[in-house]
């Protein structure tokens, strides 16, 4: 009898161990037959890069100036539902030297018109979110590259519409996410590139910013309704994207299943009541949200947003390597093991620990000689141009350069996907007790087929 019931214990044990695990999965499409991944898409290249714009509220506008201010880059038409919009627009790019563009507005597929165009390249995104996606698979549609303001997508089924239109046309289709290029998380990737942290276990990203001042300035209150139908971290692609990247995402590494948590809603109902007029008793979005997400190769990832409480503007942006560690927020930090630098390269080498950050004018030699070659080459111009310390402008100078000179993009459509479906992914854990959710792999299949993540250059 004993030998018997051990034997049924083993059994029963194996029964247990092939059961589903709790982790809630999403359908991943077949890929279309005729289909290949865009995994380092290029394209031919474009001499002068001729763009539409749809939207100029406050990100379109903006856009404008840059444009006119980047070699290769030529504004031909414009579009928004706004005739003063579009009027403020002209005058802007008169303003930058560039001559003034073809005019669409008042109709509501005013933009439609615009992207059949034969005369455009590329067509920028700067809408609302709820029009980014179909905006963009009709301008893939038309035969033209296509750029889009973050976040991209909302959905799921948005994401795989923009992922299969760009894989069949094979147009680009690259998410408009600005928070890459700050020169601490370039110069950070850099140096994560060439080793200094060891192992990246560990990173941290966030949008918490405080728009109390700002809610009144989306048409049509279109952000604040989003917040007010919609739970989950709707606007996660400021720190996510520059985490992914540390973490080399579909280039070595994927995401595979998060959680998500939130806090009730206290200050959305009240900020709606304020704009509307009206008592709000239906506010989805919760004020504060966080999201744990581990990786393939066992690595973790934490995600926040908070665009509801006073709070100091923070992107988080932390690594946690097995040689060293680097934090922007509050205060940009460096700390390594002492082994890990040189002491030609640090002066003060001996004065570093496992409890301290580097001093600051040994952080300032660390970012000098790692500084980023994108930052080498057009750091002063970036300063010059500006949109949000040079950010938006070294943004659409590597979209331009990229399309220019045939290379595949910083960001594809894949990056897209990744970032985006926190949207998602977040509200199906929430509205599900906060259970794990499987990160679908949007590159299906091709995510361990390059090795690590590179910014592309002609040389």
């Amino acid at each position: 009898m004993k030998k018997i019931f051990i034997v049924l214990v083993a059994i029963v044990t194996l029964a247990a161990c092939s059961q589903p695990s709790n982790v809630l999965t999403v359908e991943v499409p077949a890929r279309p037959a005729g289909q290949e991944d865009a995994i380092l898409m290029t394209a031919d290249p474009i001499d002068t890069v001729r763009i539409g714009v749809i939207g100029l509220g406050m990100r379109g506008r903006g856009a404008l100036k840059r444009f006119a201010q980047i070699s290769g880059a030529k504004v031909v038409a414009i579009c928004d539902l706004d005739s003063a919009k579009v009027a403020d627009g002209q005058k802007r790019l008169e303003r930058y030297g560039a001559p003034r563009a073809a005019e669409y507005w008042g109709c509501e597929d005013a933009w439609m018109e615009m992207c059949s165009r034969e005369d455009l390249d590329l067509i920028y995104v700067v809408t609302d979110w709820e029009n980014h996606a179909k905006m963009g698979v009709y301008a893939m549609e038309q035969g033209k590259h296509v750029a889009i303001e973050v976040p991209a997508a909302m959905t799921l089924d948005e994401i795989w519409s923009l992922i299969n239109t760009s894989e069949r046309t094979r147009k680009h289709c690259m998410q408009l996410e600005n928070c890459i290029y700050d020169r601490f998380e370039l110069t950070t990737l850099n140096m994560a590139q060439q080793g200094l942290f060891g192992e990246i276990l560990h990173v941290e990203g966030a949008y918490i910013h405080c728009l109390e001042e700002f809610w009144g300035q989306y048409w049509n209150n279109w952000r604040l309704k989003y917040n007010r139908a919609y739970r989950g971290d709707v606007y996660p692609t400021h720190g996510v994207g520059p985490a992914c990247q540390l973490l080399d995402i579909h280039r070595g590494d994927r995401l595979k299943t998060l959680v998500a948590m939130d806090t009730k809603a206290v200050t959305g109902p009240q900020v709606m009541g304020r704009l509307t007029g009206e008592k709000c008793e239906d506010f989805q979005n919760g004020d504060h949200t966080l999201t744990m997400i581990s990786t393939e190769m066992g690595r973790t990832m934490l995600i926040q947003h908070n665009v509801m409480t006073p709070r100091p503007y923070s992107r988080m942006y932390q690594l946690t390597g097995t040689d060293g560690f680097a934090n922007k927020y509050p205060v940009e930090q460096y700390l390594f093991k002492a082994e890990s630098l040189s002491s030609d390269e640090v002066p003060d080498h001996e004065k570093l620990d496992s409890h301290n950050p580097v001093s600051d004018d040994m952080k300032a030699t660390l970012m000098e000689k790692y500084k980023h070659r994108i930052y080498q080459e057009i750091e002063e111009q970036a300063a010059k141009v500006g949109g949000h310390g040079g950010m938006d402008y070294i943004m659409d100078y590597r979209l331009i350069y990229c399309l220019r000179n045939g290379l595949p993009l910083d960001m594809d459509v894949y990056d897209l996907a990744e970032w985006c479906c926190m949207a998602e992914l977040t509200r199906i854990s929430l509205e599900n007790g906060n259970a794990p959710v499987a990160v679908p792999d949007f590159t299906r299949g091709a995510w361990n087929k390059v090795q690590g993540y590179r910014y592309a250059f002609i040389d």
